[in-house]
């Protein structure tokens, strides 16, 4: 595995732990995005919304988009993931 393939995987990881912190499990492209930054993790907004794309086709997440945002919201399998009942191809495990 590439490193930016290591990265990646990581950055998914902490974007599905991060939606599952929050009280409605949803959290828009620019506030994910200082989220990552504060973790090191300095991605453009492109960037960050062709990760939520990714998850959303993993079934991860669900997308909707209100007055220029997107946001993204965990799905079940999703919150699986983030809580380390689940593990998934492309997302790094828990604790890895």
């Amino acid at each position: 595995m590439s490193f930016s393939q290591h990265v990646t995987e990581h950055i998914r990881r902490l974007m599905l732990e991060q939606l599952a912190q929050e009280n409605d499990y949803a959290q828009n492209q620019l506030v994910m995005k200082q989220i990552l930054s504060a973790f090191g993790q300095s991605l453009s907004t492109d960037k960050v919304l062709a990760e939520f794309a990714w998850l959303q086709e993993q079934d991860l997440v669900t997308l909707s988009s209100f007055g220029g945002f997107t946001v993204a919201k965990l799905t079940e399998r999703g919150l699986d993931i983030a809580n380390g009942a689940a593990q998934m191809p492309g997302i790094a495990r828990k604790g890895l």
